[in-house]
């Protein structure tokens, strides 16, 4: 297949900042990513695994209460990637539940290998799985009542994906590279199938490490947009929501913990929700009839002055297109409800 190498990439800008507490606010509210070296260096796993990695492993472990988990097993010939078949309904890979000690076991044995198979373990519930951790191994981001999730593995790659939650992700163990593309990069990096998908999210089709250019030639520019951050333990990244993001696991032995928030309460719903609506009764609709549902979405959704689309309207008749508290959404959560029982 037709391949070429790109560019090196910029780095994501770097902050210099010692402790959470000492961040501006208004970087976890960002819409640019940035990376802050030695943030997380104090965890007690971090300066565990340092001195030691299997110590720091065991360590891992005294905390896992024998809860199963789900994990990724793929033959070496994938060099960590996990990705689709070459037909695109079904995957390169293997998903089994296990245990966490017994995955951390195996990472310690194919460590010694010389093409061992790949190991993934992703988005496990750090609170559910491995009570007690955050103890001695925490940001204070109380406030934003976060998602904690582990990622442990050995060499791996996870293709371009979004999340809507914003992301902080904390090196553990190992090194991490991530390579970030702005949201409007949409169009050029070849989405995939999203009734299939290797781990929940879509995802982009091109191998960034070796790129068919023939095949996915708008692929360069999104490239040209794109920024690196290669992480080392006690490293920490921020990612804004929407933007698309490879993960790669570059150590024989790699563990990440991640944070996700949202401003919004989870009554509101989420936006793949209304995505997914759109998708069923808008996408078929006529083109006159879809300019003018665009024109009503940019009027009362996307707008950047949304007071003005209802000035003329007394705040208290305002309902549903004024400010969304917690008892209009679940109103409007039980309408939707009832018509989409229709």
């Amino acid at each position: 297949m037709p391949s070429s190498a790109l560019p090196t990439l910029p780095p994501i800008a770097e902050i210099d900042v010692d402790h959470v507490a000492d961040l501006d606010p208004s970087l976890l509210t960002s819409d640019t990513p940035w990376v802050a070296r030695g943030l997380a260096k104090h965890w007690r796993l971090v300066e565990s695994a340092t001195q030691d990695v299997h110590a720091g492993l065991d360590y891992l472990k005294s905390f896992y209460r024998g809860r199963p988990i789900s994990a990724f097993i793929a033959e070496s010939e994938i060099q960590g990637r996990f990705f689709y078949n070459d037909t695109l309904d079904g995957f390169n890979f293997t998903q089994l539940e296990t245990t966490l000690d017994r995955v951390i076991n195996k990472l310690t044995e194919l460590q010694a290998e010389s093409e061992p198979a790949a190991l993934y373990v992703g988005s496990t519930n750090v609170d559910a799985w491995l009570p007690g951790f955050r103890h001695e191994n925490d940001l204070p981001l109380q406030h934003l009542n976060p998602l904690v999730s582990l990622w442990i593995g050995n060499r791996s790659r996870v293709a371009p994906h979004f999340d809507f939650p914003r992301n902080l992700a904390c090196c553990a163990v190992g090194q991490r590279r991530f390579t970030l593309f702005p949201p409007d990069q949409i169009d050029n990096l070849y989405i995939g199938p999203w009734d299939i998908t290797p781990a929940g999210q879509p995802i982009s089709l091109v191998d960034t490490h070796k790129p068919d250019l023939d095949r996915f030639p708008r692929f360069q520019t999104a490239w040209q947009h794109a920024q690196v951050g290669e992480l080392e333990p006690g490293d920490v990244i921020y990612i804004p929501g929407m933007w698309w993001h490879q993960v790669e696991g570059t150590e024989a032995i790699n563990v990440l913990v991640n944070y996700w928030w949202s401003e919004t309460p989870s009554v509101m719903g989420s936006p793949v929700d209304a995505f997914n609506h759109a998708l069923l009764s808008i996408k078929s609709l006529p083109p006159q009839q879809k300019a003018a549902w665009r024109k009503f979405f940019d009027h009362y959704i996307f707008t950047d002055s949304p007071e003005q689309s209802v000035s003329h309207i007394p705040t208290k008749q305002r309902g549903r297109l004024g400010d969304i508290d917690d008892t209009t959404a679940r109103r409007l959560r039980a309408e939707l409800t009832n018509r989409l029982k229709r």
